[in-house]
This record gives structure tokens, sequence and C-alpha cells, in this order.
């Protein structure tokens, strides 16, 4: 079984968004990334996505909706990061 789709939005100057990269990239984990500091057709997408959000990061892995860098390190904690992205 192949990896899931990652993609996380982000915007240049958030801590938040380089601690999920980081981790994401503690994993080896392959992902899309997408600037949405100046709004835009992919901050549009986010949020029809993910109608809720209002801060970034906001990851989705597969088609699940994962949410933010506090999500992502819960999974991770919680010790179901892993299942999620090996599929």
């Amino acid at each position: 079984m192949s990896a899931p789709k990652i993609d996380i939005y982000t915007k240049f100057t958030c801590p938040y968004c380089h601690r999920a990269k980081r981790l994401l990239d503690s994993k080896g984990a392959q992902y899309t990334e997408y600037d949405i500091s100046m709004g835009g057709p992919k901050k549009a997408e986010m949020l029809e996505r993910a109608p809720e959000a209002r801060t970034v990061p906001q990851i989705f892995i597969g088609d699940l909706h994962v949410g933010g860098s506090d999500d992502l390190a819960a999974l991770e904690r919680d010790g179901k990061l892993e299942a999620l992205l090996t599929g």
C-alpha cells in the first residue's frame, strides 16, 4: 500500500507550521506545502476542505483533516501518526 497524500497549508513566518513540518520531516513523510500567506485560491481551497479552520497549519493526510500542529503532535504522542502516514 502506498503512503497517503499529505497536504499542509502554511504561512511563511508561522512557528507552528515549522514545528509541524519538522515532525513530518522526522518521519520521512513526503508532503505538499501550500503557502497561503497572501491568501488566494489555495486559502479558499483550505477553507473549502476545512470550513472551521482559521489558523495554520492545516494538515490533511489522505482524506483525513488532522487539524493543526498540536493535533499532529497529539497523534504522534498517542502512537497513531505512523499508521496514518503509512496508510
